[in-house]
């Protein structure tokens, strides 16, 4: 997927000590995504919106809200996390997605 008169934040949003980082962008629709890439480590993130996250290389294990196990998300798959919740991720090589928000 390509990203055609879109709007992109120069500076990186860096967690964990710099084990997570991430670009925001704006598409000309209004869409926001980020595009990221998460070193190995475990991960808890909190949402405000609603996600989608797309993997576009690498795998993380999930913890969705409500699960009781972990699931494993790989290339070509996405997930989708509802607003205001908190997911976990254990990431034991790399990650690269990209998650866009519902708004």
């Amino acid at each position: 997927m390509e990203f055609k008169n879109a709007t992109v934040t120069k500076k990186a949003n860096i967690y964990f000590g710099g084990k997570v980082s991430s670009r925001t962008i704006i598409a000309e629709d209004g869409v926001r995504y980020t595009l990221g890439f998460m070193l190995p480590g475990e991960y808890e993130f909190n949402t405000g919106a609603a996600e989608v996250m797309e993997m576009l290389g690498g795998s993380m294990d999930v913890l969705l809200p409500g699960a009781t196990e972990y699931a494993p998300y790989g290339e070509g798959q996405a997930f989708n996390v509802p607003a205001n919740s908190s997911f976990k991720v254990v990431v034991k090589e790399f990650a690269d997605y990209c998650c866009y928000y519902a708004d």
